[in-house]
């Protein structure tokens, strides 16, 4: 009887264990907030027109990028792309930069899978 109480203990334990490491991998999955998610499908939808295939595609395309690209990546290239557009030695800054050139292009590989699966 004690053997197989504790068996029962170990499985309980090794289930609780496997089902916190798979909700911890789908918040790291799903770690884009809504907020982003949906400024990123209205931005989409204005240049491609306001459609509920664009909708669909905005919205797919989102998901692979947030399912590439960790959202503190994206938020770094979005600045960056932001910044860079800005005049002066301030945005010169951030268009002649390794490290910004290394997130816009991380940004735009992602960008370009998107577009292949989803448009």
């Amino acid at each position: 009887m004690a053997p197989y109480g504790s068996v029962r203990r170990i499985v309980t334990a090794l289930t609780a264990l496997g089902a916190t490491a798979m909700i911890a991998r789908a918040q790291e999955i799903n770690d884009y907030p809504t907020s982003a998610r949906a400024e990123y499908v209205f931005g989409c939808l204005k240049a491609n027109g306001e459609t509920r295939q664009a909708m669909e595609q905005c919205s797919c395309s989102i998901d692979i990028i947030a399912s590439l690209l960790p959202y503190h990546r994206y938020v770094t290239a979005e600045t960056v792309l932001s910044m860079s557009q800005v005049r002066g030695n301030l945005g010169g800054q951030f268009r002649t930069s390794e490290q910004a050139a290394g997130a816009l292009n991380e940004l735009r590989r992602a960008q370009a899978e998107a577009e292949v699966r989803c448009f």
